[in-house]
């Protein structure tokens, strides 16, 4: 599983990489965490709004930090 956190370093990014991060430890997921900071890859995946989180190519969520539940849901339902 790739995950990538889309954003430019701000807080906001930072505590969803805490979280995700947390969430993929708790779930025990063989997966990979990426920071994508380059402006013109994060306007790539069409996220106006950081941070963003994406799973497997796709964009889950954007322009929020989603709660610790809704990464685990996110990560559960792409690890299907």
């Amino acid at each position: 599983m790739i995950i990538k956190i889309l954003g430019p370093g701000c807080s906001n990014c930072k505590t969803l990489t805490k979280v995700t991060t947390a969430a993929v430890q708790e779930l025990g997921l063989d997966a990979t965490i990426e920071k994508v900071e380059d402006y013109a890859a994060i306007v790539g995946y069409g996220v106006m709004s950081t941070p963003a989180l994406v799973i497997n190519e796709k964009v889950v969520v954007s322009g929020r930090v989603p709660t610790p539940p809704e990464v685990r849901a996110f990560l559960t339902a792409a690890g299907i």
